[in-house]
């Protein structure tokens, strides 16, 4: 008994086989001939709304082409305008905030590294050509 109710609370998705049997299924049997009217009429009149339906929407959309056409707008500057406001919208998170400042910082670090590699470098070479001249103009002082 608990494995027939448990049966009934099942939450996985229905399976082909069990949609098959769903499909194949006579439920018109269990409809009085009224109920059929009813169903009849209803899925008529929602056949109906769906043609009326599909005819305003693709009115609605050569509509939309018309007035894109007329203002100029076209493929490429749709998806130039999608781009600039993904870029936009991107830029305004706080996880692109965060890297950019952390890059930001990470790149006024460096550069400061970079300049202080170069100034010693500078003073090296100073030093060197200081050495360089000092150890060639001795020897000429000496002979005089």
């Amino acid at each position: 008994m608990e494995a027939q109710a448990q049966g009934l609370l099942e939450t996985e998705p229905l399976q082909g086989r069990d949609e098959d049997a769903i499909a194949s299924a006579d439920f018109s049997s269990m409809l009085s001939e009224e109920e059929k009217e009813e169903l009849k009429a209803e899925l008529v009149q929602l056949e109906d709304e769906i043609t009326t339906l599909r005819q305003v929407l693709s009115a609605k959309e050569r509509h939309l082409v018309e007035i894109k056409q007329k203002l100029g707008m076209n493929l490429m500057n749709e998806l130039k305008q999608n781009f600039s406001k993904s870029w936009h919208d991107m830029q305004t998170t706080t996880a692109y905030k965060k890297t950019h400042e952390t890059l930001s910082h990470a790149g006024q670090k460096a550069t400061a590294a970079f300049s202080n590699v170069g100034t010693a470098i500078s003073k090296k070479f100073g030093d060197m050509s200081y050495s360089i001249r000092h150890s060639i103009s001795m020897p000429a002082m000496r002979r005089k």
